[in-house]
């Protein structure tokens, strides 16, 4: 297993620390050798500086005076210069520092005025590494050269002694990095583990629980109230599934349970079975379950959103004008309709079922009349269905359009309803990308309202009622 296959497998925390360590160890890496490389410049730049600094003041003092006359304080060694030289024109040594050399640390004849730096120079032996500066002067007694040579040792002392102490503490910088980045982390990460303890024993059966939300109002809080908005929806889920199952299960028991009454009774009264029985039980119940799961299947497929619409030219007019046609033959009722041409893009199949169910709702609900209202506002295609009936008491008319819900014995007379018409028509037309609502009719029942978006392109003017 690779290297990162092997560190996918720790956990967060472990990792954090590691990250953690290992970028500080490089930035302390980086930081130190940077700091050390600005030190030994600095302190060598210092260095030379003092060197130049005595052998200005040198110059200056002999061209009034001789070298035998010079200030014996000028020729003292110190912290940074670690060595005076004094040559004639020949390259003689005339004066020197205490411990110098007794010939010249460099052979090289500088003239008046001039400053020459030669670089680093190591003197045999223990004697000194040093940074030389010559600088030519006249004298009464001729032209001299003068050598100072600023000491390197003390500075790379200096440098050595602070990376030791930086090797030093880097180490224990790193390591309380690390202990801080495992102790934060995994205090940041303990409302976490509550929660994944928590989430771990919620079951099916107990959806009503949620996690602990810490009080403090960060992304782990925030996580905290996700998942339980996610545990609230997963019970309303789960509720809503167990609901579906019951009222299918429910739905299904009266026709099955008719089917086999009737068969039976066919079993053990061959002579029962007649066309009367298989027209007036088998079949109707028969139709029943089949119209059942035919819903159930449409309802399936918008869930999974599979519900697929065609791209057809539909003249809702016409489908309104046949629901008309066909509720004349209703002598309970009595029919008013206003159509006006309106024409959308979309399935005729499922817009007409759409219009069916609105208008077997209404006849299943009203007292004597119904009302049907196609037309086209701007680019909108309005249905109106409508009924003289109980109505729908405000406060349930959206819940009238989830699965298997039936109001009060008043909307519900009729035993075939199996409270998935509107279910459909709300599936139906969310596919159609419309809108669908219920308020009161001019009768005081109900009126469900359909808009839909208006094929444009194709828009004829309004027609005269039909």
């Amino acid at each position: 297993m690779s290297v990162a296959g092997r560190l996918s497998r720790w956990s967060v925390r472990a990792r954090s620390t590691i990250a953690a360590a290992i970028v500080v160890t490089l930035g302390l890496g980086v930081a130190s050798a940077a700091m050390l490389l600005v030190l030994y410049q600095t302190l060598q730049r210092s260095t030379q500086a003092a060197a130049e600094t005595r052998a200005r003041q040198l110059v200056e003092q002999m061209r009034t005076d001789g070298p035998a006359e010079l200030d014996p304080g000028l020729l003292g060694t110190d912290g940074q210069v670690g060595l005076i030289q004094v040559l004639d024109d020949r390259g003689a040594v005339r004066l020197a520092s205490a411990g110098a050399p007794k010939s010249a640390v460099a052979p090289v004849i500088v003239p008046p005025g001039q400053t020459v730096t030669l670089g680093r120079i190591q003197l045999s032996g223990d004697r000194g590494d040093l940074w030389v500066t010559a600088r030519g002067a006249t004298t009464p007694a001729g032209p001299v050269t003068v050598l100072v040579g600023g000491n390197r040792e003390p500075v790379e002392r200096t440098v050595a002694t602070v990376g030791m102490l930086l090797a030093i503490t880097g180490p224990l910088v790193v390591g309380l990095v690390a202990w801080a980045t495992y102790f934060l982390v995994g205090r940041a990460l303990r409302p976490v583990e509550r929660i994944r303890a928590r989430v771990d024993t919620i079951s099916t059966e107990q959806l009503d629980e949620r996690v602990p939300v810490p009080p403090t109002g960060d992304e782990i809080a925030h996580l905290a109230q996700t998942m339980n908005h996610m545990l609230t929806r997963l019970q309303a889920g789960h509720a809503a599934q167990r609901r579906f199952i019951s009222d299918v299960s429910h739905e299904l028991r009266s026709p099955l349970s008719a089917i086999s009454t009737a068969l039976e009774l066919a079993h053990n009264r061959p002579d029962m079975l007649d066309a009367e029985l298989v027209e007036e039980s088998l079949i109707p119940e028969t139709r029943r379950m089949r119209d059942l799961v035919d819903d159930l299947l449409l309802l399936a497929r918008a869930d999974e959103h599979q519900l697929r619409v065609r791209a057809d030219n539909v003249d809702l007019d016409d489908i309104i004008a046949s629901e008309k046609v066909r509720l004349q033959g209703n002598s309970r009722l009595t029919v008013r309709a206003h159509i006006g041409a309106a024409r959308v893009s979309g399935d005729r199949r499922q817009l007409a079922r759409m219009v069916r169910n609105l208008v077997d709702n209404a006849v299943r609900h009203a007292d004597s009349t119904v009302e049907l209202v196609c037309e086209q506002v701007r680019d909108t295609a309005v249905i109106r269905i409508a009924d003289d009936g109980p109505g729908i008491p405000a406060d349930q008319r959206k819940r009238v359009f989830e699965r298997f819900v039936r109001l009060d014995i008043a909307r519900t007379r009729d035993a075939g309803g199996s409270g998935l018409g509107l279910a459909i028509v709300a599936e139906i037309v969310s596919a159609h990308r419309g809108t669908v609502s219920i308020g009161d009719s001019d009768d005081s029942g109900a009126c469900v309202t359909v808009t839909l978006p208006a094929d444009t392109d194709s828009y004829v003017p309004a027609e005269a009622s039909r």
